[in-house]
């Protein structure tokens, strides 16, 4: 008679040995291709949130806005703003993905064993946002630059970054870090603790252990808990959501982060900060709930366990 096999333990359909560097090496490559393609794919629906968090006048409705640019510009105006979209956030899925995986495992398992689960979900995130961040800051100041101004800032990723760079320094591209942690770090926070709270009570109304269903279920589990979290996620940071487009397509030369924020406050209120949300609500919710998708499928794939409901 076989031995059952202890939790987490190396057998055939499960090559990857649980939280070694393989393990989160893989963990890194599946944030990347749940990240980079779905950000991609929901440009026509940032391009719009974007141009109307700037200027709420610009167009009545998304349907209006769509059929404008793309009788004017064609499929490539509906997509503008693809290639810095695609590169900035495969980085960024990388970093918060991979990132997070290590730090829930080194908080909940090897630093604080005893710390309840939803703070260890809660500081692991955090953690890795502030690294992904990094990453895709710069590509996110040129997206949206490209995105909200008309004519164009630049037509390209080179082209804005070389403009940037020109006009500006490297640092130019880092000017929105500070309101991006403002956005994402909450966004995260939110996203991760939401899903893995989200997964286990659909396992709990379920009535079986998650171990006790396959894999197809499981992945679509990891979808519902995706879409769940991420009306929580656009609601939350939608405000610095808001804030970041506004930096980047509004920050006079020379002016602090403070000084622009507090300007462009004055200039919109408090009602202003919420423009476009329900536009960002479907596309967040969308985008997350493909994202835990395309992500648990790839962990599959791999003969690794799903994420959450343990």
């Amino acid at each position: 008679m076989a031995k059952p096999q202890a939790p987490g333990a190396v057998t055939p359909a499960n090559k990857i040995e649980l939280f070694s560097g393989s393990y989160f090496a893989a963990c890194t490559l599946g944030g990347i291709i749940a990240c980079g393609p779905t950000h991609t794919a929901v440009t026509p629906l940032d391009l719009v949130k974007c141009r109307r968090q700037v200027d709420s006048n610009l167009y009545k409705s998304n349907m209006q806005a769509w059929r404008q640019i793309g009788a004017k510009e064609g499929l490539r105006g509906i997509f503008f703003g693809w290639a810095p979209t695609f590169v900035g956030y495969s980085f960024q899925g990388a970093g918060k993905y991979g990132a997070y995986e290590v730090f829930k495992y080194y908080y909940g398992e090897k630093l604080f064993p005893n710390t309840n689960k939803t703070v260890v979900y809660l500081a692991a995130s955090a953690t890795a946002e502030s690294i992904a961040d990094c990453f895709l800051c710069p590509f996110e100041a040129i997206k949206v630059r490209m995105q909200t101004t008309i004519p164009p800032y630049a037509n390209g990723l080179r082209e804005g970054w070389t403009k940037i760079v020109a006009q500006e320094g490297f640092a130019g591209l880092y000017k929105g870090l500070v309101p991006l942690w403002g956005r994402q770090i909450p966004y995260t926070m939110v996203k991760f603790s939401t899903f893995e709270a989200a997964v286990s009570k659909i396992y709990q109304y379920l009535g079986k252990p998650k171990e006790t269903y396959g894999t197809l279920a499981q992945t679509g589990v990891s979808f519902l808990g995706g879409y769940i979290a991420g009306i929580g996620c656009a609601a939350v940071s939608h405000p610095a959501d808001v804030m970041v487009s506004k930096l980047n397509s509004d920050r006079k030369p020379g002016e602090s982060a403070g000084k622009a924020m507090a300007r462009i406050y004055g200039n919109i209120g408090f009602k202003g900060l919420w423009n476009g949300l329900p536009v960002r609500i479907v596309m967040i919710g969308t985008l997350t709930a493909f994202q835990w998708l395309i992500y648990d499928s790839f962990k599959v794939y791999l003969g690794l366990p799903t994420t959450g409901g343990h």
